[in-house]
């Protein structure tokens, strides 16, 4: 049977803890010769421009000794009406498993419907299950563990937020999200991690009371792709949700900074915390790498 990989909770908390400790022996350089991708094709689709996502997954492909096949709507018949049932019962035919980084979560579910490959969710406007693996790696890297774990998440409670919430329901941290009025996360999300979670999950308006003795602090951009044309509004309702020195403060001393990237310098963070002794933004940002490494071998382990 296929697997897909649409939001974190397509994986129990066993395969989760399992997948990160793999990813975390393949970042040692564990099995560095091992090629379990080997003769395997995987597409890499992409409605949104992409540095982290197309990257990560072209090396880590080619390390696990497949071939990535990149492609953009305008690229396909997609352009010219085909529909989506149809391009993927046929790309089902040439690839093993296929990346997904789409506008509309529902194209990435109708895609997965028709599929008879894994489906990987790469990134869609409700939910990017693979940044949060990298996310989890990370914190698991710095704090070694979840357990009384709190991470304040100060912002736009964007699709980041939402697998965030999802990662700590199963990963049992604690999880204070700052944001304004308007700007919370997916209702039913949080209502659905909220009734499974063994920590706390909390929505709030003051991004100090957030960050107040928090292990870590992370933050996103404010105005997402596709959201353009509300970029001044956003930025002002969010300009008292950055992460600078003064919010630092709040929190512990050994907080670490985290930040899916790109960073708008200067709005949602600034300079001297993305760049300072608390910041693990570029580690975070090679875990995409190691983890979506350890992802592709779980999914495709036992597929031919």
């Amino acid at each position: 049977m296929k697997r897909n990989f649409l939001k974190l909770t397509d994986l129990t908390k066993d395969e989760i803890t399992a997948l990160l400790r793999r990813a975390i022996d393949l970042k040692a350089g564990k099995d560095a010769n091992l090629c379990p991708l080997i003769g395997r094709n995987i597409g890499l689709f992409f409605e949104k421009p992409s540095t982290r996502t197309r990257v990560s997954f072209e090396a880590g492909i080619y390390q696990l000794g497949g071939n990535a096949i990149c492609m953009t709507p305008s690229e396909l018949q997609l352009n010219r009406g085909e529909t989506i049932a149809d391009t993927a019962r046929t790309l089902s035919r040439y690839l093993n498993a296929i990346m997904m980084r789409t506008f509309s979560h529902e194209t990435l579910e109708a895609f997965a419907m028709h599929s008879s490959i894994p489906v990987i969710n790469g990134l869609s406007d409700l939910r990017h299950p693979c940044q949060a693996l990298a996310d989890a790696m990370t914190l698991l890297e710095k704090k070694g563990t979840f357990e009384g774990l709190k991470l304040a998440y100060v912002g736009d409670g964007n699709n980041v937020c939402n697998s965030l919430i999802e990662a700590a329901a199963v990963l049992g941290f604690n999880l204070t999200i700052a944001c304004p009025e308007g700007f919370e996360p997916h209702s039913a999300i949080l209502e659905e991690a909220r009734a499974t979670s063994r920590g706390e999950i909390i929505v709030l308006r003051d991004p100090r009371e957030a960050a107040g003795m928090a292990d870590a602090i992370y933050t996103d951009v404010w105005v997402s792709m596709g959201q353009e044309k509300d970029a001044e509004d956003k930025k002002k309702r969010l300009k008292d949700y950055q992460i600078n020195a003064k919010l630092l403060e709040c929190s512990k001393k050994d907080v670490v900074v985290l930040h899916c990237l790109p960073a708008h310098r200067g709005e949602e963070i600034t300079d001297g915390v993305l760049d300072g002794p608390h910041s693990v933004v570029f580690d975070q940002a090679e875990n995409r790498l190691h983890t979506q490494k350890a992802l592709l071998e779980m999914l495709l382990s036992d597929r031919q």
